[in-house]
This record gives structure tokens, sequence and C-alpha cells, in this order.
């Protein structure tokens, strides 16, 4: 399984692990976190993003094993997971956090797993969750929300980028 960036903006990183994969079929895009896993996923000709809700994250084989299950059964044919660099574009634990589970979700599934700079994703996703009129008496699915929404952002760039 080899490592390949792809050609995105300097400031956009994307690497994919994995397997070639089709330019087309439904995109999964992964929005790690430390409790939960924003899902999203795209319309088969890759042109819109929607929201797919959220995993509990209990352990790195059990979330392995049900994004394996989600992918079959949506027909996905490429995963990316958000690369939570830090501000200067340097790796931290979560950076390499993620660079282990795309691998592993790579091996898991044999789809293609791309990596994509995620650093503003989950301040834009709180400022679109904030301007919806979320209330903020329920704070544990207003949190939940923010993973699909932080997720379905991921996904919209990284379809815009593709075209």
């Amino acid at each position: 399984m080899g490592l390949e960036t792809i050609g995105f903006a300097r400031t956009s990183i994307a690497v994919r692990f994995g397997y070639p994969g089709r330019m087309h079929g439904r995109v999964l895009a992964l929005d790690l976190g430390a409790r939960r896993i924003g899902l999203a996923v795209s319309d088969p000709e890759q042109t819109l993003a929607f929201p797919a809700g959220h995993l509990e994250r209990v352990g790195a084989q059990r979330a392995l094993e049900a994004l394996q299950a989600l992918a079959d059964e949506r027909e996905i044919s490429r995963i990316v997971v958000g690369l939570p660099l830090h501000l200067d574009g340097g790796d931290g634990d979560a950076a390499r956090s993620a660079r282990e589970f795309a691998q592993a979700l790579a091996h898991q599934t044999s789809l293609p797993v791309d990596l994509l700079d995620e650093r503003w994703t989950t301040r834009e996703a709180d400022r679109s969750v904030e301007a919806a009129g979320s209330s903020s008496r329920r704070q544990k699915r207003r949190r939940e929300k923010l993973d699909a929404v932080a997720a379905t952002l991921i996904l919209s760039t990284y379809l815009e980028r593709r075209k």
C-alpha cells in the first residue's frame, strides 16, 4: 500500500493511501474526533455532499468494521479523511493519528483513502450550525451535528478541488 501526495494548493495537503479506485461513485468523508467520527456522503456523480450522521468511537477496530459496512451499504468508491494539521502546516498527534487511521481504513476496505487538510472545517462547521439556530440547551446533539457538518465541509472542499 503506497503513499501518494495529491497536487492541490500548497496549503491544502491531500495524501492518498491504498488503491487507485474509480473516479466516479459515492465518496465518504470522515471528520475524526476523539469521541465521534462525523460522516458525509456524496451523490454518485461526486458533485454534492450530504451529512450522514456520526459514529461513536469505541475502538479503532470497531470503527473500521462499521465504516466497512457503511461503505458496502452505500456503495462507496472512495474515502476522504480530514487531516487536522497545525496552523503552520505541521503534524501533531491528531494528524499522525488520522494518517494511521486512514492507512488502516484503506487496508480494511480496499478502497482509495485520501487525506485532506481540514484546519478550518471545525470552525466553519460551528458557524454553520450556529447560524442554523441550533439550541444551546442541547449541547450533545449540537456536537453530534457539528461532526457531520465538518465532514460535509471536508467532502465539499474535496469534491470542488477535484473538478
